[in-house]
């Protein structure tokens, strides 16, 4: 079943629909999620069991604003605070120290929590609704299948599931990638996972800088927390993805000859001059390419190829979120 986002009716009936202990499949800016209330064990533990994803590791929590964020973390650092007043709402995930005793599985029984606030309205339009039939917040990873490629429309969530979660429909996502973030549970702000907002941007609404793991794993002591997205292989389709570049994708397609069993994805509005049978011009602009690159990879699959040839995104920070998702679809 599919609900309208431009209903309040069936906002609210989603809404009590999460009340009641069910999963929901929900929209926001960055992909849709699928929903749980945290405080319902059961109903997270659902969540776990239909992507398939291992009960260790953690979920991220929509709250509907800023204030929320102290029923689930204590406490919350002078510059995580400020984040949250320069990008929430917005596609910004804070990995905060947990309060004690909330949400512990959606954590994955960590002592740290993630935690985001959606600009989406229709996201906030549930949240809000949610959040007076008693769910402080919502437990929400990407409604796909785990390890799979995020979906961007309900159309996605329904066939990813064979149609047996509801559905909110909020349309196609605006960004397109899941969210930045910040590890802000060791002192310092850490970048785990990058996105839309890039580090200079970050550190600037931060009035610090954030570290890339790498440099906070030379200078800080604790160990970092476990957060969603992480892993070397993630948002891959059926099809084996690979990133070569204008030359190597010709000489993939001379020596391999399969043309007609890849589909290409490259950064040029001209068609390839060696004869693809499937191929698309991804956007030139990193917003723009990141609110298609899930809905391309899903065409291809659905085309039924064997391989998807990708051309590395442009080495500018501003592609780094897409570029990140480019490289664990391939890993």
């Amino acid at each position: 079943m599919i609900w309208s986002g431009e209903n309040p009716t069936h906002i609210e009936e989603a809404a009590r629909w999460l009340a009641q202990g069910h999963l929901l499949g929900f929209p926001t800016e960055t992909v849709y999620g699928l929903g749980a209330d945290a405080g319902q064990d059961d109903a997270v533990l659902a969540i776990y069991a239909a992507k398939g994803r291992p009960v260790d590791h953690p979920l991220i929590v929509h709250i509907s604003e800023a204030a929320d964020a102290a029923l689930f973390a204590d406490p919350i650092p002078d510059f995580a605070l400020a984040l949250m007043a320069a990008h929430w709402p917005g596609p910004l995930t804070l990995i905060l120290p947990r309060r004690a005793g909330v949400a512990d599985t959606s954590a994955a029984h960590q002592a740290s929590i993630g935690l985001r606030c959606p600009s989406h309205p229709v996201a906030q339009a549930l949240l809000r609704t949610a959040r007076s039939f008693g769910v402080a917040g919502v437990s929400g990873p990407s409604a796909n299948r785990f390890g799979r490629v995020s979906p961007t429309q309900a159309e996605h969530v329904v066939s990813e599931f064979d149609g047996a979660i509801r559905v909110l429909d909020g349309g196609p996502c605006q960004v397109g990638i899941e969210s930045v973030i910040v590890d802000c549970s060791r002192g310092q702000p850490v970048l785990l996972r990058p996105g839309m907002l890039n580090a200079q941007v970050l550190s600037h609404s931060a009035g610090q800088r954030v570290l890339s793991p790498e440099a906070a794993s030379a200078t800080l002591c604790q160990t970092t927390p476990k957060a969603s997205g992480l892993l070397a292989s993630h948002y891959a389709p059926n099809a084996r993805v690979r990133l070569l570049d204008p030359m190597a994708m010709a000489h993939a397609a001379q020596t391999l000859n399969a043309l007609e069993k890849a589909g290409l994805a490259i950064w040029s509005p001209l068609a390839p001059d060696f004869g693809a049978g499937h191929w698309r011009a991804m956007p030139t602009d990193a917003d723009a390419c990141a609110r298609t690159l899930f809905q391309v990879l899903r065409d291809f699959e659905h085309l039924g190829v064997e391989e998807i040839w990708i051309c590395p995104p442009p080495a500018h920070p501003d592609w780094d979120g897409v570029r990140d998702r480019l490289t664990r679809a391939s890993h």
